[in-house]
C-alpha cells in the first residue's frame, strides 16, 4: 500500500529533527522537552569539553536544563551557534513614605559563551529611573540608559525611546554582565503608578512596553537571552592542522566565529543532521522532499539528477526546460520555432523598455520620497535661499559652500561602510571615515535607522551649521538626501576626541599640557559664546561634553554634533523641551524644570572645565558614591578645601597656584545651581582668554610652591563655603 504525501513528508520532518539533536552513542539526546545534541552533553564523556557541560534536573517537571553547574536555566541549544536562556530582571521599589524597600543587582557570567549582540537589547523601564550595565568577561564594557516620565499619559505604548523605557545594544565579545537600576527621586512624583524601577536584558521581540508595565512589570520575573557559542579557541586554518582535535567532521564546512575566538561548523549543501559528530552530516534524499523533476528523479550523495526518458528531450527539471516530447517532423518545428523566437524577442526587448522605463520612473518617485522623508522641505525653509546663498558665495571667494553629495559617493568613499572606517558610534548615529575621489579625507555621520526624530535633528544640524562659521566648529561639508537614512559630511579632524586623550590608555595623556587644555577650554568657550549671542536667533548646543570636542594635529578644539541644538526664540527666555543631553554634563535645573535656557549650555561647560582640571570622567560608577558625580565631588572637595587632592597631577606640575585658584573659580560659578546665578558664556569666555593672557607674560611671578598653592586654595574654599555649597548638595540629593 503506498503511503501518502502529507505522511512522507511527516516522516522526513521528524528524522531531519532527530538527527540535527543527535548526541554521541549511548549519552542522554533530551531533558524533558529540550534537545541536547553533541557537542553539549550531560555527563562526562558525552561533552567535548568542560564549557558544553549542562546538568538535567529531573526533579522539576517537566525535567529542566541548566548551564554547567549553574542555576541558569537553558531553554533551546541549536546546532547553528545559538543557546537560549532564562536571565533575571534588576529592580528598585520605593514604599509610600519613598524609602527604598526592595532593590536587587543581579549579575550573570557565561564562561565562554558570549551574549549575542545582534539577538539581545538592554533595557529598564520606570518614569524615575537610570539603569546601567556592566561586565568585564571577555569584553571590559559600561553602557546604560535613561527613562523618565511624570504622567502615565504622557508614555507610548510600543514605544522603548525614553519615555518610560529606554534601551540599549550590546557590544560585541561580552560574556558577563552586571545590572544596577536606580532612582533619581525615589520615585516621589510618580509613586502612584510606577512604584519601581526594573532593568534587564531580553532577546529581540520577546519584550515589547506597556504602560500596564510601570505598576510591577506585569508579574515577570524573567527574560530569554540569546547566546553565540562556538568550539576552540583558534580559526578554522588554524584548527585543521589538526585533525584529531577538529571538530568539522565529513561532509561539512568550518566558520570563524564572529563574536569571540573559535569557529563553528555546518553541514554542507545537499546535507543535514549535526556537524560535530563523525557521519553526523546525512543526505537529503532532494527527490521525495522536494520532487524537484519533471519525470524521473536521482538521488546522488550532496545533490540530485534529472532525466528524461526515451523520446523525450530538456533537462528534467522543474525550475528548467523539464521534459518534451520530440518531434517527428524536424524541419517545420525549427521555422515555427524560429518565428516563435523572434516574436518572444520582440515582447522581451519591448518588456525590457517598458520595464526600464517604469523603473526609472519607480526611482524618481522613490527619491522624491526620501528627500521628502529626509526633511528636504524642511531643509529648503531653514536653509538661506538660493539667491542669497549664491550672493553669500560671492562674497566668500567660492563657487559653492555646500555640496549634495550621491549616495554612490559616499559607498567608495566608505568602502561600503566597512567597521574598518568606523570613528565613533552613540545612541543616534555611526560616524565613519571616507576618502573622496579627490583625496579629500571626511567623516560621514549615518543616523541609525527606525526612529522619525533623527530626521527633525539631522535637518536641524544642517540648519544650525550652515549658520555657524568659525575655525573651532567642525566644518560641514555636506549631505546625501537620496538615500534611507540621511547622511552628514564633515571635514576630518584627525587627532580624535577630548574624551580619548584625556581618558583612554591608548592616547599620550601627556600631550594635553595645561597650555593646552586652557587654550581648549577658551577655544570651547568662545564658540559657545557665539553661538548664545547670535542677534537673530541664538543657539543653545544642549550637548556639551568632551567627547564632542574634537582636536586636530595641533591640538586646535573642534566644536561637533549639533543634532540635539535649539535654534532659540528672541522674544523667549526659556523653552520647555524633552530631555536630551548626557548623564553627569546635564544642567540639573534644566532637568527638574524642564526648562531650558542658555545657561544649561554653562553648566555642561562648567563639567568640562572639571574634567579638564582634574582628569576625572563626568559620571564613573566605578568611583565611590560621593564621588560618582564629578561636578558634586568637585563642589564638595572646593568647600572642604581638598581641591589639590582631586587636581590631575600633571596639571599640578604644570600650572601657576593663582591660575589653578583663578580657573577653579570660574568652573565653580558655572556648576551654580540655579541659572541665574550662573555667569553668561561670553563673560567665562573673557576670564579664560585672561587667564591665557596672565600665563603667557614674563611678569607674572613663575611659582608652584605648595604652600602658596594651599594658600591660595584655602582662599578659595572659605569663599565657597557656606550656606552656598550646602545648597549644592541639598539640590542633587533630593
Amino acid at each position: 500500500m503506498t503511503m501518502s504525501l502529507p505522511l512522507i513528508f511527516l516522516q522526513l520532518l521528524l528524522a531531519t529533527v532527530v538527527a540535527a539533536s543527535q548526541a554521541l552513542p549511548g549519552c542522554e539526546n533530551r531533558c524533558g522537552d529540550i534537545n541536547v545534541p553533541y557537542p553539549f552533553g550531560t555527563r562526562p564523556g558525552c561533552f567535548k569539553d568542560d564549557n558544553f557541560l549542562v546538568t538535567c534536573n529531573s526533579s522539576s517537571n517537566p525535567p529542566k536544563l541548566y548551564l554547567t553547574t549553574s542555576l541558569i536555566e537553558v531553554t533551546n541549544i541549536f546546532l547553528s551557534g545559538e543557546l537560549r536562556i532564562q536571565s533575571w530582571i534588576a529592580h528598585d521599589c520605593y514604599n509610600k513614605q519613598h524609602l527604598r524597600v526592595v532593590s536587587n543587582i543581579p549579575w550573570m557570567r557565561f564562561s565562554k559563551f558570549p551574549i549575542s549582540h545582534t539577538r539581545n537589547k538592554f533595557i529598564a523601564v520606570g518614569c524615575d529611573s537610570y539603569a546601567v550595565i556592566k561586565g568585564s568577561q571577555g569584553r571590559k564594557y559600561t553602557t546604560g540608559c535613561l527613562s523618565l516620565c511624570d504622567s502615565i499619559d504622557n508614555v507610548i505604548n510600543g514605544s522603548c525611546s525614553g519615555i518610560g523605557c529606554c534601551q540599549s545594544i550590546i557590544p560585541k565579545e561580552v560574556r558577563s554582565y552586571n545590572i544596577s537600576v536606580n532612582s533619581y527621586d525615589n520615585h516621589r512624583s510618580v509613586w502612584d503608578f510606577n512604584p519601581c524601577s526594573y532593568s534587564f536584558v531580553a532577546e529581540d521581540n520577546t519584550y515589547t512596553f506597556s504602560s500596564l508595565d510601570l505598576a510591577d512589570l506585569q508579574g515577570r520575573t524573567s527574560f530569554p537571552v540569546v547566546l553565540d557559542w562556538a568550539v576552540g579557541n583558534e580559526t578554522c586554518v588554524a584548527a585543521r592542522k589538526n585533525q584529531t582535535s577538529f571538530a568539522c567532521k565529513e561532509n561539512s564546512k568550518c566558520y570563524n566565529f564572529d563574536n569571540g575566538p573559535g569557529y563553528r561548523c555546518n553541514c554542507s549543501e545537499g546535507y543535514e543532521g549535526n556537524p560535530y559528530l563523525s557521519n553526523g552530516c546525512q543526505d537529503i534524499d532532494e527527490c521525495k522532499i522536494s520532487s524537484p523533476c519533471n519525470m524521473t528523479c536521482h538521488n546522488l550523495p550532496g545533490t540530485y539528477v534529472c532525466s528524461c526518458p526515451e523520446g523525450y528531450q530538456g533537462d528534467g527539471k522543474k525550475s528548467g526546460s523539464g521534459c518534451s516530447r520530440i518531434p517527428s517532423k524536424s524541419l517545420p518545428l525549427i521555422n515555427i520555432a524560429l518565428g516563435i523566437s523572434i516574436s518572444i524577442s520582440m515582447l522581451l526587448l519591448g518588456g525590457f523598455w517598458l520595464y526600464w522605463g517604469l523603473r526609472q520612473r519607480k526611482i524618481s518617485k522613490l527619491r522624491k520620497k526620501f528627500f521628502e522623508q529626509n526633511g528636504g522641505f524642511m531643509l529648503q525653509q531653514k536653509l538661506p535661499k538660493r539667491d542669497e546663498s549664491v550672493q553669500s558665495s560671492k562674497r566668500s571667494g567660492s563657487a559653492k559652500s555646500f555640496e549634495i553629495y550621491t549616495e554612490e559617493c559616499l559607498k567608495k568613499a566608505t568602502n561600503n561602510y566597512h567597521e574598518s572606517r568606523i570613528l565613533g558610534q552613540g545612541g543616534q548615529a555611526t560616524v565613519y571615515k571616507g576618502i573622496l575621489p579627490d583625496d579629500t579625507p571626511v567623516a560621514i555621520k549615518k543616523p541609525k535607522m527606525g526612529d522619525n526624530s533623527q530626521v527633525e535633528q539631522f535637518v536641524n544640524e544642517i540648519a544650525i551649521l550652515s549658520q555657524i562659521k568659525h575655525t573651532n566648529v567642525v566644518k560641514l561639508l555636506g549631505c546625501c538626501l537620496e538615500t534611507q537614512v540621511p547622511l552628514l559630511v564633515y571635514e576630518f579632524v584627525t587627532n580624535g576626541t577630548l574624551y580619548e586623550h584625556i581618558h583612554t590608555k591608548s592616547r599620550d595623556a601627556s600631550s594635553i599640557t595645561w597650555e593646552n587644555r586652557l587654550r581648549i577650554a577658551t577655544e570651547t568657550a568662545g564658540v559657545l559664546s557665539l553661538l548664545h549671542s547670535d542677534a537673530n536667533r541664538p543657539i543653545i548646543h544642549r550637548d556639551i561634553k568632551s567627547n564632542n570636542i574634537l582636536l586636530d594635529e595641533n591640538f586646535t578644539a573642534k566644536v561637533s554634533d549639533f543634532g540635539s541644538s535649539r535654534l532659540f526664540p528672541t522674544d523667549q527666555k526659556q523653552v520647555a523641551t524633552f530631555f536630551q543631553g548626557t548623564l553627569g554634563y546635564l544642567d540639573p535645573e534644566y532637568l527638574y524644570t524642564n526648562q531650558l535656557t542658555e545657561k544649561s549650555d554653562v553648566y555642561s561647560f562648567g563639567v568640562l572645565l572639571v574634567e579638564l582640571l582634574t582628569g576625572k570622567e563626568a559620571l564613573s560608577y566605578d568611583r565611590p558614591p560621593k564621588e560618582i558625580s564629578l561636578a558634586l565631588y568637585f563642589v564638595s572637595s572646593l568647600k572642604e578645601g581638598r581641591l589639590l587632592e582631586i587636581v590631575d597631577e600633571q596639571v599640578l606640575k604644570e600650572v601657576k597656584a593663582e591660575t589653578l585658584k583663578e580657573f577653579a573659580i570660574v568652573a565653580k560659578g558655572c556648576l551654580e545651581i540655579k541659572g541665574e546665578e550662573r555667569p553668561t558664556m561670553m563673560d567665562v569666555a573673557m576670564e579664560l582668554q585672561g587667564l591665557r593672557m596672565v600665563e603667557k607674560h614674563p611678569w607674572v611671578t613663575e611659582s608652584n610652591d605648595a604652600e602658596e598653592a594651599q594658600s591660595l586654595l584655602g582662599e578659595l574654599s572659605n569663599a565657597s563655603g557656606g550656606d552656598g555649597s550646602s545648597s549644592i548638595s541639598a539640590s542633587y540629593t533630593s
